[in-house]
């Protein structure tokens, strides 16, 4: 009687453990958890127009990674249909030092030059308000300090040049960081303008896109003074509130300004939401909950291709946002993107009226932006219908 007892104890128990390893296995399929903040959840994954078996595939493979992805948002139509979550290393954008920590929903994240994109947002809804200049007006018409630099070339470069990287400006920011990245001088120097516009001319304005920080951050500085509040006071009253995003941060640069371009840290699912207020309701970009918050022409040109991006064939720039296609359901469909150092990503995919958000902790590394597009490419491949 003891042996069997004891044998019954011992089947018992491997049937608890071979139950918690299927549940812990499976819990990466598992439907979003409705956290009462204002996120509809669609449960069926099916139900929302994905391969049921395949999302759960993508999602399995997020999990069991060692990439250093930390959570991973799927929405569509105006639901969440797939979350997750997980421990990775991570940083703050003035720290060297990674450490690891357990992500979840209730956690803000460096969204790094995502900041880029909401920066344009900000712009488009100022230029709805009448309180910033056309986008064809010369910079240095709108920088009085900066006249004696108004020369060689610079005095064409327009607010549009500055929204599709196009200044001409010689610019130096690699994707991996170091102490010839032009960008690090926006941290500290006094005036950031005349450190952007002093560069010589290397093309002239218009004709050639280079990665450059220093236009989101005259654009910063221009918008602010224009709507007489600073960038993350604006933010709040109408982007931010109107959203009902209440936990983020903007980070400021070592004089207390805001980092406009690299600076705010927010909820992966607040920034889906941000996402889906840009795909916006019933085909009208820019609607979040049955109000207009960005104005849906600004949008139709800011995710619209505006110049070339020669390192990613078939990759265009718009207005502070990246653009290309990917294969979906036998056809290629467009997509608009905000990217951050280190694998920060917002996917839109407006045909398939869908949002990816990811985040992730591996910051200056190249591979992580192959690894985060491969990771989209996955999850637009499991949509169905």
């Amino acid at each position: 009687m003891e042996i069997e007892s004891e044998m019954s104890g011992r089947l018992f128990l491997a049937l608890v453990l071979t139950v918690f390893m299927q549940a812990t296995i499976a819990a990466p399929c598992d439907a979003p958890e409705n956290l009462a903040d204002g996120w509809a959840i669609e449960s069926n994954s099916q139900a929302a127009g994905f391969d049921q078996a395949k999302l759960c595939e993508v999602l399995k493979g997020f999990a069991e990674s060692n990439i250093n992805f930390h959570s991973l948002i799927i929405e569509r139509h105006g639901h969440l249909v797939a979350e997750a979550y997980k421990r990775g290393k991570d940083e703050s954008i003035y720290t060297i030092f990674a450490s690891s920590k357990d992500f979840d929903a209730t956690i803000r994240h460096d969204v790094r030059s995502i900041s880029k994109s909401v920066v344009s947002l900000l712009w488009g809804i100022a230029q709805a308000e009448g309180k910033v200049p056309p986008l064809n007006t010369p910079v240095l018409d709108l920088l009085p300090a900066l006249a004696d630099i108004k020369n060689e070339g610079r005095e064409t470069i327009t607010v549009a040049h500055l929204l599709t990287m196009s200044s001409g400006l010689d610019w130096n920011e690699p994707s991996t960081y170091n102490s010839q990245n032009d960008e690090f001088g926006l941290y500290w120097r006094t005036s950031q303008s005349r450190y952007l516009f002093n560069r010589p001319m290397a093309a002239p304005a218009g004709t050639r896109y280079n990665y450059n920080g220093g236009g989101a951050a005259v654009l910063a500085q221009i918008l602010s003074e224009r709507v007489g509040m600073s960038l993350p006071d604006y933010a709040r009253k109408v982007l931010f509130e109107p959203l009902g995003i209440t936990d983020w941060e903007w980070v400021n640069d070592v004089r207390g300004r805001p980092l406009a371009f690299a600076g705010l840290r927010l909820r992966p699912r607040d920034l889906a939401r941000i996402g889906r207020m840009v795909l916006g309701e019933k085909k009208v970009r820019g609607k979040w909950q049955g109000k207009q918050i960005v104005p849906a022409d600004w949008l139709v040109e800011s995710l619209r291709g505006q110049i070339d991006m020669l390192n990613e064939p078939g990759w265009q720039y718009g207005y502070q946002w990246w653009v290309g296609k990917v294969d979906a359901l036998g056809k290629k469909q467009d997509w608009s993107a905000g990217f951050g150092n280190g694998g920060q990503r917002l996917f839109l995919v407006p045909e398939l009226d869908m949002v990816v958000v990811a985040t992730a902790g591996a910051y200056n590394k190249q591979e992580i932006g192959r690894e985060a597009y491969q990771l989209f490419k996955r999850v637009v491949g499991a949509v169905r219908e």
